[in-house]
């Protein structure tokens, strides 16, 4: 009986590593038929374009899509360098603008797909009694969290609000600044600052019972948001696919529930 069993069992063995051998060879396959296209997304659409990711790849099974979310002006720098880059979603205008002046983007392709709101948020229990920007001069008030306006919107915004209600000579020595506008969110959410500017889908996404939205800031211009395909891409056609979901009703959706605006050209 033993002498029975042993060659059976070899068999067995054999073929489980046949079957293994050749499952993992397709599904090398399948990925390798696979387009893989990246993504370059300001930090506030993270949440969003996340969820649009199994979506869109349900209706496109031979598209892999790469995020890369940062600050705008962070990503914009990467694509001046060369990074290999697909598609482009900046949270500012300006952004967008210095690619374009440069030919690197499609203008043909750039769309204006959301817009946002600034807001001034502080952590739960506001021990400042800070009601709007003016307070942020108090001697109470240390530390200010913003995005570094260089390279942030959601910070360049600020700057100017603060700069056009003539207090920023008063609190930019106060100014804590973060790389992209979620670790400004961080740091409100732990408390490590006594104030903090984001977007408003960043605080909508906040921990909850963190923080407290205080006031919207008062822009100069619509806080709208660009996207459009990188000049230097090898896959325009898959990368248009992914700018007609993200501005199609199912995208469109999926944005509105994270707070975003259509504007209405979206």
């Amino acid at each position: 009986m033993e002498l029975n069993k042993k060659p059976t069992l070899a068999i067995t063995v054999i073929l489980t590593i046949v079957l293994f051998v050749s499952g993992c060879t397709d599904m090398g396959k399948d990925q390798a038929q696979k387009t893989s296209i990246t993504v370059s997304a300001a930090g506030s659409l993270t949440e969003a374009f996340t969820e649009m990711e199994k979506g869109f790849e349900t209706e496109n099974p031979d598209i892999d899509l790469v995020f890369n979310f940062a600050a705008s002006g962070a990503l914009r720098t990467q694509i001046e360098g060369g990074a290999p880059v697909d598609v482009f979603a900046s949270a500012a205008q300006d952004q967008m603008d210095i690619l374009a002046s440069k030919g690197l983007i499609y203008n043909d392709t750039r769309e204006d797909f959301v817009e946002n709101s600034v807001v001034l948020i502080v952590p739960k229990g506001n021990e400042f009694g800070i009601e709007g920007m003016e307070d942020l001069t108090q001697h109470e008030v240390k530390t200010i969290a913003m995005g570094n306006p260089e390279t942030v919107p959601a910070g360049k915004y600020a700057k100017e609000s603060m700069l056009s209600a003539e207090i920023w000579d008063s609190v930019s020595g106060k100014m804590l600044m973060g790389e992209n506008v979620k670790q400004v969110l961080v740091y409100v959410e732990r408390g490590e600052t006594d104030a903090g500017f984001v977007f408003g889908t960043d605080a909508s996404s906040a921990r909850p019972g963190s923080i407290e939205v205080i006031t919207s800031v008062p822009v100069s211009t619509p806080v709208t948001y660009p996207i459009a395909i990188v000049s230097s891409t090898r896959y325009t056609e898959e990368s248009r696919l992914f700018i007609d979901f993200v501005t199609g009703e199912k995208g469109r959706s999926i944005m509105e529930q994270y707070g975003f605006i259509i504007p209405d050209n979206g």
